[in-house]
């Protein structure tokens, strides 16, 4: 059985954020986004400079690590009204089916509890096939959402979670 270990990330960690980053949006999103989409995306909101702001704007940041190894990375952030939301989560390829997805995910949902929240929700692409490993982990689709990022959309699912 694997063991994960947490660690809460500081602007010294976007490096290591960006660089799992760019090791999972291809293989997750190269079926679902055109490269120009990606490419875009990527620069606005994973730019040193982006995750710099995320930070400071109050995303609080978690990396995994199993044996010292990075494997995923997750944010979320107080909207107010006790709701959270879970902006990212990222988990290697080749970590994926290990339990680190879960565990990231419970290591998030632990936080906003600590911290008096008692809903988390996130998006997740309509075409993506983490929506059934989120509904697995008690998400409920709740609505669908468009969002124009520059030139493009996203289509996503918006899901939720009570936390109390």
């Amino acid at each position: 059985m694997t063991s994960f270990a947490i660690k809460h990330a500081t602007s010294l960690d976007i490096p290591l954020i960006i660089s799992i980053q760019e090791r999972t949006w291809q293989p997750t999103y190269g079926e679902i986004l055109n490269p120009e989409q990606i490419s875009y995306m990527f620069d606005k909101i994973y730019s040193t400079q982006a995750l710099e702001q995320q930070m400071d704007e109050g995303q609080r940041f978690f990396i995994l690590t199993s044996s010292g190894e990075p494997l995923g990375f997750a944010a979320v952030k107080d909207e107010g009204d006790l709701v959270f939301k879970l902006h990212k989560i990222y988990v290697l390829p080749s970590a994926q089916g290990s339990g680190a997805g879960r565990h990231l995910l419970d290591e998030a949902e632990t936080y906003v509890r600590s911290t008096g929240g008692q809903k988390l929700v996130l998006n997740v692409n309509r075409y993506n096939k983490a929506r059934s490993f989120y509904e697995k982990m008690g998400y409920k689709v709740i609505r669908e959402e468009d969002i124009p990022i520059g030139p493009y959309w996203m289509n996503d699912y918006v899901l939720e979670k009570e936390l109390c």
